[in-house]
């Protein structure tokens, strides 16, 4: 239950949870749940519409074994459907970090704005809803009064702490407890696995544009159904968005979901083949190999960087393409 506010709270009203249903946010779940850490009063899951399948399984099974039993709401809050949106002309789409090979040959990529919109943007809304902020129409949430905020608990280990990261606002608050613990990633995995939940996937888009080689590999061979979403969706993208397109501000080069600038169906995700009588040959830089982000998704940790502004349509640039 919220605590009771005072006329100036010094406490937080709320203990919430950023959950992604990757292997940190679901220790803390646990964690919380077996009394470890305080009792949460509810995690938020920011469904950008396209998850993997791996990730909607996770967290059913998240809700209906910890937290339903614990007592712990999950709250699955959604901006919109990210693959729809791309592809409609009459929505408003937020930028992936689609690879880009610009008109002069050389390879950029695109903001990432998908995050703040599918992630970060309804998380906030809901933490003002909770603190009591006016609802206005179109399902808008208003401002928190003054002094009002919730403490939300963001998944990062003590092998990440570069990515701890402020929410930006005074009103919800991120901490970070598994820095207080002390708890690496391997800590979570092997406490997860201690309590029967093992090979916990990173959460992340099915199309999304850092999925490394093995990812799309997983994909293709394990779902074949959202492999082939990705790559009709990578086809339809080439030209940018929709909604740019549109607009009449269409992408000064073509688009793709793999850094190669090549078709997902035809990109090199596979290992390359050694022939057995030159394996002590070193025959391909590995360095060229695409690993993809290492850390998932996570609202409050995004790979992409700044920001820079560019002209309409035109990619932050990354180096000559191959």
């Amino acid at each position: 239950m919220p605590r009771t506010p005072s006329t100036t709270p010094t406490a937080p009203l709320f203990q919430a949870l950023s959950l992604g249903a990757g292997v940190q946010s679901s220790a803390l779940l646990l964690l919380s749940a077996h009394g470890v850490l305080p009792k949460l009063d509810y995690a938020a899951f920011a469904d950008p519409g396209w998850e993997r399948p791996e990730t909607y399984a996770a967290l059913d099974r998240l809700e209906r074994e910890v937290a339903n039993p614990a007592g712990i709401p999950i709250v699955r809050l959604s901006a919109g459907d990210i693959r729809h949106d791309a592809l409609d002309p009459h929505s408003r789409f937020s930028t992936m970090p689609l690879f880009v090979k610009n008109k002069d040959g050389s390879r950029g990529m695109l903001r990432r704005q998908c995050t703040s919109t599918y992630k970060i943007k309804v998380l906030l809304a809901e933490a003002r809803r909770r603190l009591g902020a006016e609802q206005l129409p179109e399902g808008r949430v208003g401002r928190t009064k003054r002094g009002l905020f919730l403490e939300q608990w963001v998944g990062i280990s003590t092998d990440e702490i570069h990515r701890a990261k402020d929410s930006g606002v005074s009103y919800a608050r991120n901490i970070f407890p598994l820095l207080d613990l002390g708890m690496s990633r391997t800590d979570c995995e092997n406490y997860l696995a201690k309590h029967g939940f093992s090979a916990v996937s990173r959460s992340a888009c099915v199309g999304c544009p850092y999925t490394s080689d093995k990812g799309w590999r997983t994909l293709r061979d394990g779902h074949p159904e959202q492999w082939q979403q990705a790559v009709e969706f990578d086809r339809a993208i080439r030209a940018g968005s929709a909604r740019a397109n549109a607009n009449g501000i269409p992408l000064r080069g073509q688009a793709y979901l793999h850094p190669s600038l090549k078709p997902l169906d035809e990109a090199p995700i596979d290992p390359p083949r050694v022939d057995r009588k030159f394996r002590h040959l070193r025959l391909v830089d590995t360095s060229e190999r695409w690993e993809g982000d290492p850390d998932g998704c996570s609202p409050w940790a995004c790979r992409s960087g700044s920001s820079i502004a560019r002209e309409p349509g035109q990619a932050q640039p990354l180096g000559r393409a191959a």
